[in-house]
């Protein structure tokens, strides 16, 4: 045991020397280019008081010369990593050099014609006082290089007095000799404390090594948590954490002296797509320079704290928090158009704003971040590279949008949501072809729910398989009922969301739903959009097996994306669908009655079928026929309907009219 106590003993010494020689080194430069200062600047004050001389530009060439040897040492020392494993080699000339600085500095008072150290020389005293006394303060950790440097100089001071031997002088030389033991005194007390402090340490270390593994892994675990407390690692800025803590703090305060705060929330746009495309490691270094920016523009004048993942926070407080904080969100966007450097190649990353302020538009701290937040959210839902400030009707949005996600779930159960139909009809004898399936959602609070708004929904609470799945049911019930009606080869559309294909298995939901009521897969119709058959990655496997599953295939809104005319071929697509905007007043525009021709006999080419949407007029739809589209929907047959209100239609003698077809819906 008394051998390991030993053993351990002197590798603590051992480490102490090395935390000796690197607190000198982290220094040294620093201290070496103030000494050639002060150097020039006391031959400058010998010229002034005594004119150019040989002697002082002798004395201060050489102790350019010696601080120059020291430099050169101690990069030697580096270079051939003495510091860290022969540090006490390393101290050793270090202190040589410091001591051959110090005798060089030590010959002043011999250098100058006439010196009177009590007279108009005394300021060269003063300075070489401070020197030896700022050399002896800076080498706390370490006396020895202290005491080498300072000793020659308070040696010429003394004897430079004593050999004028005047009462003053002598004075003088006694308050030196003082002074020097004063000094000396703390250097060697100020080393013992450092070495204590640093024994302690390595000691402290050594109990923590003898603990057991579970024990010393929860204290790793306490010292990074501590390192969190209040500081992001990445970014070196405020954390969460203390923000938070920061922004209630703020709030109480500005209840209590009647002022503002500001909350600006910021987010790097398409930020994921760095870390994917040149690895996490190049994402925390835009992190970084992002932070550095944050804190150039803003400062002092507010806590800026990265939150997590690519989002920053920024509090300000004031009178004039509000505009404060837009022109730091107007400088932040002007900052951002720098390059910023990403694995080997540069990158501007831009960023969206959020603005809420207290008491102005929030009552409390967490009302100020989440109105912030939404203000952020509008931002980048708005083409990214915004500011947006928070406003109510921005509030009753989110409202609306949290009613609609909270509520869809039950509204899926309790069949609120529905299905309805729009029929497909042929342009030159009006007989039904088929039906697209569309979504309703009349909720009770808010009223109608567009589609749109439901699909949003039902992404963002994961309910896009059971929503589809829901719809589709409805499709495969009109399907088992078509045929009593009359319509055993019509269709019926299904809008499939090309998100939806990296979610969950189209072709198996379909199957549970279509296989046990006797469907025929090739009346059920899957409606694409143009982005989902150029995405072969996340949609091709999955069209392939619906394809091969026997089920037709329609690219919807057809004229709008950039299909691929070798992909539509392979994925062998049944039906183009003809986007509306081409439709719409067709009758009065060459234009789009070219458009539509050109569609038309590329389908013909393709040997596919061709669906126009949107028709609202008998004109547009008598110019249709005439460009040789075969089967339309729209308002001028009939809007989309419930099945009670489709099957009365189905058994009516169906109106030609648009008028009478929107009375129908």
């Amino acid at each position: 045991m008394d051998t390991r106590i030993g053993s351990r003993k002197g590798q603590h010494q051992g480490e102490l020397v090395r935390f000796q020689a690197d607190l000198i080194m982290s220094s040294h430069t620093s201290t070496l280019l103030f000494n050639g200062f002060i150097t020039l600047s006391t031959a400058g004050i010998t010229v002034i008081n005594h004119g150019a001389s040989l002697g002082v530009t002798v004395w201060a060439a050489i102790v350019l010369l010696t601080l120059a040897f020291r430099y050169v040492a101690a990069a030697g020392c580096v270079r051939s990593g003495m510091i860290a494993h022969r540090p006490g080699d390393a101290l050793t000339l270090l202190s040589f050099g410091a001591l051959v600085s110090g005798l060089a500095w030590s010959a002043l008072p011999f250098s100058v014609d006439g010196f009177e150290g009590s007279g108009r020389d005394a300021a060269l005293f003063l300075i070489m006082v401070g020197t030896a006394s700022g050399a002896i303060v800076k080498g706390i950790g370490y006396s020895q290089l202290a005491m080498a440097f300072a000793t020659p100089l308070m040696l010429s001071i003394l004897i430079s007095l004593m050999l004028v031997g005047d009462s003053a002088s002598l004075l003088l030389a006694v308050n030196a000799a003082a002074l020097t033991t004063v000094l000396y005194r703390h250097s060697l007390s100020a080393e013992q404390v450092f070495a204590s402090n640093e024994l302690a340490k390595l000691q402290a270390a050594d109990l923590a090594l003898s603990l057991s593994d579970a024990h010393d892994d929860i204290l790793r675990k306490n010292g990074r948590l501590e390192v969190l407390a209040n500081c992001d690692p990445v970014t070196g800025l405020a954390n969460r954490t203390h923000f938070n803590s920061r922004l209630g703090g703020d709030v109480a305060r500005a209840v209590a002296v009647d002022e503002p705060v500001a909350l600006l929330l910021l987010d790097l746009d398409r930020f994921k797509s760095i870390n994917d495309s040149f690895g996490h490691s190049a994402g925390d270094a835009v992190l970084m320079e992002v932070g550095r920016r944050l804190r150039r523009v803003v400062g002092e004048d507010g806590l800026v704290a990265r939150l997590g993942g690519d989002e920053f926070g920024i509090i300000l407080t004031g009178s004039d928090a509000r505009p404060r904080a837009l022109a730091y969100a107007t400088d932040l966007q002007n900052a951002s158009q720098e390059p910023v450097p990403v694995g080997g190649t540069t990158a501007v990353i831009c960023i969206s704003v959020g603005l809420a302020c207290f008491p102005a538009q929030a009552s409390s701290a967490e009302e100020l971040m989440a109105f912030a937040d939404m203000a952020l959210y509008e931002a980048k839902d708005h083409g990214r590279r915004r500011i947006r400030e928070f406003d109510p009707a921005l509030k009753a949005r989110i409202e609306r949008q949290h009613a609609v996600e909270q509520d869809l779930a039950e509204a899926i159960r309790d069949g609120s949501v529905e299905a309805w139909f729009q029929p497909q009809v042929r342009l030159d004898t009006s007989a039904v072809t088929g039906f697209e399936a569309l979504l309703r959602w009349t909720h009770p609070r808010l009223g109608p729910i567009s589609p749109p708004e439901v699909v949003q929904a039902a992404h963002s609470q994961h309910l896009a398989e059971a929503l589809t799945e829901h719809v589709a049911t409805a499709a495969c019930d009109l399907l088992t009922r078509l045929p009593a009606l009359g319509l055993p080869e019509a269709t019926v559309a299904l809008n499939i969301s090309p998100r939806e294909f990296s979610l969950y298995c189209v072709a198996d939901m379909l199957g549970r739903v279509a296989g046990p009521r006797g469907i025929n897969p090739a009346l059920l119709e899957i409606e694409i959009t143009e982005e989902a058959t150029l995405d072969t990655d996340g949609a091709g496997e999955q069209l392939k097996r619906l394809e091969n599953a026997g089920y037709k295939l329609a690219v919807d809104d057809f004229g709008m994306g950039h299909s691929s005319l070798a992909y539509l071929i392979d994925l062998k697509v049944d039906r183009l669908k003809i986007d509306r905007s081409f439709v719409k007043g067709v009758a009065g525009s060459r234009t789009n009655q070219s458009l539509i021709a050109a569609l038309v006999g590329l389908g013909h080419a393709l040997a596919l079928d061709i669906v126009v949407e949107g028709v609202e007029t008998a004109e547009d739809a008598e110019v249709l026929a005439l460009l040789g589209c075969r089967v339309a929907q729209g308002y001028h047959f009939a809007r989309p309907m419930p099945l009670a209100a489709l099957f009365g239609w189905l058994g009516a003698d169906r109106p030609a009219t648009s008028e009478e077809g929107r009375a129908v819906a």
